[in-house]
């Protein structure tokens, strides 16, 4: 990847050995089309990890906006259709004509790159996003995108396609003066996100939580109005970071109970307008040490989350470890011929983060990984330096502690080393790999996987079943040691690990020394958990997944780390046999099914449906399942949705549940110009937190009875997801006007050659459960516990044939990684009490459990 992103109108050049090399092989890409031609220069890969940085991006706006203190509150919501909204109280993008461009400044910055307000104008002292490419850059990859600006009383909206304003800059309503702010919502584009385009709660949760911390006084609000996954969260935190690093030990057993804090602000040079002058760096370092053998050390610029650190994760662990072998030998805790406690050692058990707020940060890319300002480090580690050589004097008890620590983990590092040798030893003695391995014949790791097969029965099978030639198999006999509680030259004792360890060739542990891990000697490039379905398989998979992840994190960064997905069922219905991996797959084996023999007729006509075209049917009726569900949900009704129809066939995009005592009334309104109005008509409701005066709030007294009026106000983004389903259905040839029926069936399903009587249909939807109902019929249906249950040839053909077969690949980046960590804290660490929640939390959520 670039160090830093196209320059707008990027200029192409593409030479293949047969052309000609002239001015017309010369392209140019205008406006936001480099964006869309190279979004990895802007978004890193257009992956699962890139889809959600472009939330990341629009939420950093707001988040500049709370920086210069005109932003209390963002609220992100994930809408039933796959589209995603950031809303936030800040003061609202300008929306006046640029006098430069001569266009709305709303729409300068969101189409043209390297605009916008953070180019030394003033506007944003302690900004994260200085590149000018971030909402812009999201706008150009969504398949439609939609600002709304609430500023100076008036709602101004614009929207665009893929980066392309398709409806200018309009006021589509007067609002309270006091209520400001910006709503982005926008669709990613499915054919730049290939992988998926279905956003992670708890992804976008663990980033939200992060700024809610580094940003006390911030509230932010995230809610998923999914209906499969519905769920809101709130984060606010008084103490900021203080708290954050409480909750990332909040699992562990504490070495001091409270965190040591270090805060300080240094000035450094900057650069403006060609001009140099002084500003403040200011530097909030918080850390806690537990009983853990990892360290974890969080770092932040500006509020930006720098997952490889930067100069200052440099500086930080620089004058920690100057500072405590300083103390260390000052104090005669260690000895001046001892020597001197490594980086390594003092960070042990530590939990750290590191925040600073500085102006003009750089970063090496666009996804701000890594902070490169070198002034940086010496700010940093001089604070921290002399933060702590204070703070020890006045916590001598506290210093001793955490010295002792250190020496511990010193000598325990020596003794994992002997052991790493020992272990690498035995194979270049002639130990060679483990006995159990059945190796494969490739040697090129990125052709060859191996398979960790549970229990000796499944090993079988698998080695009997498997190709020969790319495929090795590693069974382990018994439970595998649970390395979050035990050191590594502990861990390196039990026979599994050791066995692990040699077959995947790339030693174990960090650092430089002889038989630490080397990505490079990995030897095989997929390396597949393949484990029972029970709670015995699930409990090895844990514990392998807790030693993968501890020891070889960067095999799991890489994507070298896979977990088998065996089937869940057997289908036997009549000669056909079938092997269906979950409930949804199997639900489409049932929509085939039910379907094979059946003819859907529109009464009153010639028109019907079948075979291929009616299982197309099925599947969009299906969807358009999940739609009406959650438009259930917010307390509205399908029915009365399609009532409310325009004659264009435009459906209500807002929904206003207005409730007096115990009666309510629910109004559709169709555009956002009819609900703003609504709420002029009506600021008794006050759907935008409109301020009465008291003539007013009389008024509405009287007019009521002195009964106060409440109301919910929801935007129907399942509108537009039913109006491409409804128009698809009719493509497939269902008339969907009228959608129900009261007296008379709409349409007939009949069965084989119309020997028994015709199913009448009232509603569209009774289609999908009469289908499902018949292709049930005769059918048996078995649910798979263990490996060993299949014999060599089905286990091949279910799961490990790589043309048949499903694999999860095991990610560890930075937007998991900290629910990881604390995930692995729960299940295995060494406190039992909040494993114990988890368990009660979890306990009714729990399906096909096999004991």
């Amino acid at each position: 990847m670039s160090d830093k992103p196209n320059e707008p109108n990027e200029a192409e050049i593409s030479v293949s050995d047969d052309q000609e090399y002239g001015a017309s092989q010369i392209d140019k890409l205008e406006g936001l089309e480099a964006v869309r031609k190279r979004p990895g220069m802007y978004i890193g890969d257009p992956d699962v990890r890139g889809l959600h940085h472009c939330v990341f991006e629009v939420l950093d706006n707001s988040i500049d906006e709370h920086l210069a203190g005109f932003c209390d509150k963002i609220q992100i919501k994930l809408h039933v259709d796959g589209s995603v909204s950031i809303s936030d109280d800040g003061r609202g993008i300008p929306v006046e004509i640029h006098p430069k461009f001569g266009i709305p400044a709303v729409e300068l910055v969101l189409t043209s790159l390297h605009a916008g307000g953070k180019f030394g104008q003033g506007a944003y002292k302690y900004s994260g996003g200085l590149h000018g490419v971030g909402a812009k850059c999201v706008n150009a990859l969504s398949d439609w995108f939609r600002a709304e600006v609430r500023r100076e009383g008036k709602v101004h909206s614009i929207t665009f396609e893929r980066g392309v304003t398709t409806k200018p800059l309009e006021v589509v309503g007067e609002i309270d003066p006091k209520v400001t702010g910006t709503s982005v919502c926008f669709y990613p584009d499915a054919t730049i996100f290939t992988d998926t385009i279905s956003f992670e709660f708890a992804r976008l949760a663990t980033r939200l939580r992060e700024l809610a911390f580094l940003n006390p006084g911030l509230t932010i609000e995230l809610e998923d109005e999914r209906p499969e996954s519905a769920k809101k969260e709130s984060f606010f935190y008084a103490k900021g970071i203080e708290e954050f690093v409480t909750q990332l030990g909040e699992n562990k057993t504490l070495v001091h109970p409270e965190p040591v804090i270090l805060k300080g602000k240094r000035p450094i040079e900057v650069e403006y307008d060609g001009k140099l002058t002084k500003d403040d760096v200011f530097t909030d370092v918080v850390f806690q040490y537990n009983d853990s053998y990892q360290d974890n050390i969080l770092c932040f610029a500006n509020s930006i989350p720098n997952a490889d650190g930067g100069t200052h994760l440099t500086g930080f662990r620089g004058a920690l470890t100057r500072s405590i072998n300083q103390y260390a030998k000052a104090n005669k805790i260690l000895k001046d011929k001892d020597p001197s406690l490594s980086g390594d050692d003092v960070r042990e058990g530590i939990v750290c983060v590191i925040s600073v707020k500085m102006p003009n940060p750089r970063f090496s890319s666009q996804t701000k990984d890594k902070l490169v300002n070198a002034e940086i480090e010496g700010v940093v580690s001089s604070i921290v330096y002399e933060g702590l050589q204070n703070y020890f004097e006045e916590h001598p008890s506290l210093a001793k502690t955490i010295i002792d620590r250190a020496v511990n983990a010193a000598r325990a590092r020596e003794a994992a080393r002997k052991a790493r040798e020992t272990v690498r030893k035995s194979v270049l003695s002639g130990g060679g790999l483990p006995g159990k391995l059945a190796d494969c014949s490739e040697r090129d790791p990125k052709k060859s996987e191996i398979f960790i097969v549970e229990g000796d029965s499944a090993g079988g099978s698998a080695k009997s079943g498997r190709n020969r030639i790319n495929q090795a198999i590693l069974p382990l006999r018994g439970k595998v040691i649970n390395v979050e509680k035990a050191r590594l030259h502990k861990a390196l004792q039990n026979k599994e690990i050791q066995a692990m360890i040699t077959a995947i060739g790339a030693g174990i542990g960090e650092g430089e020394q002889e038989g630490a891990f080397n990505i490079e000697k990995v030897r095989y490039h997929k390396v597949v958990i393949m484990t029972d379905a029970d709670v015995d398989g699930s409990h090895i998979r844990t514990l392998l997944l807790t030693f993968f992840c501890r020891h070889m994190p960067e095999m799991v960064k890489a994507g070298y780390l896979y977990i088998a997905q065996p089937p869940l069922y057997k289908v036997t219905r009549k000669k056909r046999e079938e092997y269906v991996a979950d409930d949804a797959a199997l639900n489409e084996i049932l929509i085939e099914l039910g379907s094979n023999d059946v003819k859907l007729h529109q009464v009153g006509s010639s028109a019907s449906v079948e075979s291929d075209l009616l299982r197309s049917v099925l599947d969009t009726m299906a969807q358009l399942t999940r739609y009406t569900n959650a438009l259930e949900g917010h307390g509205g009704s399908f029915r009365d949705l399609l009532a409310h129809r325009n004659a264009d066939g435009h459906l209500p995009e807002y929904m206003v549940r207005v409730r007096v005592g115990n009666e309510e009334e629910i109004h559709y309104l169709s555009t956002e110009r009819e609900l703003l109005a609504f709420a002029q008509e009506n600021r008794d409701l006050r759907l935008f937190n409109e301020e009465l005066s008291e003539e007013e709030e009389a008024e509405y007294k009287e007019r009521f009875a002195g009964v106060a009026r409440r109301s919910v106000m929801k935007e129907l983004h399942e509108s537009t997801a039913i109006a491409k389903i409804l128009a698809r259905l009719n493509e497939l040839g269902v008339q969907t006007d009228p959608f129900f029926s009261d007296d008379k069936p709409i349409y007939e399903l009949i069965e084989g050659e119309g020997s028994e009587p015709p199913s009448p249909i009232f509603n569209l939807f009774e289609i999908l459960d009469r289908v499902l109902e018949i292709g049930r019929r005769g059918m048996r249906i078995q649910r798979f516990k263990g490996l060993g249950e299949m014999n060599a040839k089905e286990l091949y053909n279910t799961t490990m044939d790589p043309d048949r077969r499903k694999l999860l690949r095991v990610r560890l980046d930075e937007e998991n990684a900290i629910e990881a960590d604390k995930m692995f804290d729960v299940l295995m660490g060494d406190i039992v009490e909040p494993r114990k929640r988890f368990i009660e939390d979890n306990a009714l959520n729990v399906r096909n459990l096999d004991v």
